[in-house]
């Protein structure tokens, strides 16, 4: 089982269970064909043993019983060669004569039929016999006619057709071998083909994998350019993150401090408020770039479970605004899993939630769905909504249609943005009366 766990190579590995098993095949099958061969030439020895017998007792009928008359020692050892004994009341007769030890005991026997004696003794050697009996009467006389035939020619026969299959199955072995061999370094070369672009890849001469493989190999190689995607989107995110909050924050940050240099001026009234603004976009700034930043966009490997999340933050929402009612419309079972990072759906989740929390009258209504090829969010609201001509900016970042409700205005843009890392679409919709609508459409 070690070996098994941990294999040297796959090709050592293909060899190590495949061609033991092809030896075993065919040392099953020799086996199965000596069976089948000693099976075969029995059935064949004793059907050709038992129409002699009828042809024998066609001729005794023919002679009304009287064998003497028959030529039976001459036509059965010259033509059949095969040993018989025919036996009367009045007499015996056995051919050759040195079978009368075999057959006399056969005779005596009351039963008919096929009679096999092995390492039977005659006068000069030991025989395997295969004998049949058969006793009928012609007019009132019994008769008694036994037909046998010496097994060892056949068996020498059949060892040496057996001995020139094993040579034959030896050969086929090697032929296998030579063939797995063959066939194992043949289905290798992708392999090789693959580390050779891994190692182009890891020395710089190429960004991604583009090489020919085979059907199995092609999810592989799709992963490892997602995951390259992935990495090389990470890394733009966090330099266009850095450079967005150090574009930002430079302006805030050098309003307070001219403000805080400037000795001639005090601190009155409206310069703190000054300083409290600027301050607070700095805050907002850094907020927002701190979100951004936990967002991990497609990670292989990484899913969550958008029902059992969903209840969780329905649960939390319809605490933190308890005359509201939060309902979820889902057809999903509760173990279904999504190909999205766990944190990522929390925020599109949760931000949407909380929006549709602040802005509804009653009541904000959530489905989640899925199909073939697609998975889908939607959020409603029973709010005032939102004028169609606004539709089209939502989604900016530090965009805030009313003033008056609490928040930064970085919700939907957050949403926006990682629905864009996901390569999905984001839309909104809205009636009169009716609040507003935002539908969230997943491909990956």
């Amino acid at each position: 089982m070690r070996f098994l766990k941990k294999p040297a190579s796959v090709k050592g590995t293909l060899l190590a269970l495949l061609l033991p098993a092809g030896i075993g095949l065919m040392g099953v099958a020799w086996l199965v064909h000596g069976l089948l061969l000693d099976r075969m030439s029995r059935e064949f020895v004793e059907s050709r043993l038992k129409n002699e017998v009828v042809f024998l007792e066609h001729q005794i009928r023919d002679a009304n019983g009287e064998v003497d008359t028959l030529q039976t020692g001459d036509y059965f050892q010259d033509v059949f060669h095969h040993a018989f004994a025919i036996h009367t009341p009045e007499q015996t007769i056995i051919s050759p004569d040195t079978w009368e030890p075999l057959l006399t005991p056969l005779i005596e026997n009351e039963e008919d039929g096929t009679v096999r004696v092995e390492d039977a003794e005659t006068t000069d050697t030991r025989l395997d016999i295969l004998a049949y009996r058969k006793s009928f009467q012609v007019g009132e006389t019994p008769i008694v006619v036994i037909v046998s035939e010496d097994l060892g020619a056949l068996k020498r026969s059949q060892a040496a057709l057996h001995t020139w299959t094993a040579v034959v199955s030896v050969l086929l072995i090697m032929l296998l071998v030579a063939v797995l061999w063959f066939g194992i370094t043949m289905s290798m070369r992708p392999v090789v083909t693959l580390k050779a672009a891994l190692k182009r890849l890891q020395d710089g001469e190429i960004s991604r994998i583009n090489v020919q493989s085979p059907e199995e190999f092609h999810p592989l190689v799709l992963q490892l350019n997602q995951l390259l995607d992935s990495l090389d989107q990470r890394l733009e995110r966090s330099r266009d993150a850095l450079a967005n909050l150090s574009h930002s924050v430079k302006t805030p940050i050098a309003a307070v401090r001219q403000i805080l240099e400037d000795d001639t001026r005090p601190l009155d009234t409206n310069l703190r408020r000054q300083m409290v603004e600027r301050l607070s976009d700095i805050d907002r700034q850094l907020e927002a770039e701190m979100r951004r930043s936990r967002f991990a966009g497609p990670q292989i490997g990484k899913s969550a479970y958008p029902i059992k999340q969903a209840r969780d933050l329905l649960w939390m929402l319809g605490r933190l605004y308890p005359e509201k009612s939060f309902e979820l419309s889902s057809s999903l079972p509760e173990d279904s899993r999504w190909p999205i990072e766990e944190h990522d759906l929390n925020e599109v989740l949760g931000n949407l939630l909380d929006n549709a929390g602040k802005w509804s009258s009653r009541c904000v209504e959530l489905s989640v769905e899925q199909g073939s090829g697609f998975k889908r969010i939607v959020v409603a609201d029973d709010g005032p909504g939102v004028n169609h001509k606004d539709l089209a900016s939502l989604g900016q970042r530090g965009l805030r249609l009313d003033e008056q409700t609490p928040g930064h205005g970085l919700g939907l843009a957050i949403v926006r943005d990682i629905v864009t890392r996901y390569e999905g679409k984001i839309s909104f919709s809205t009636k009169s009366c009716s609040g507003l609508r935002v539908s969230i459409e997943l491909l990956r």
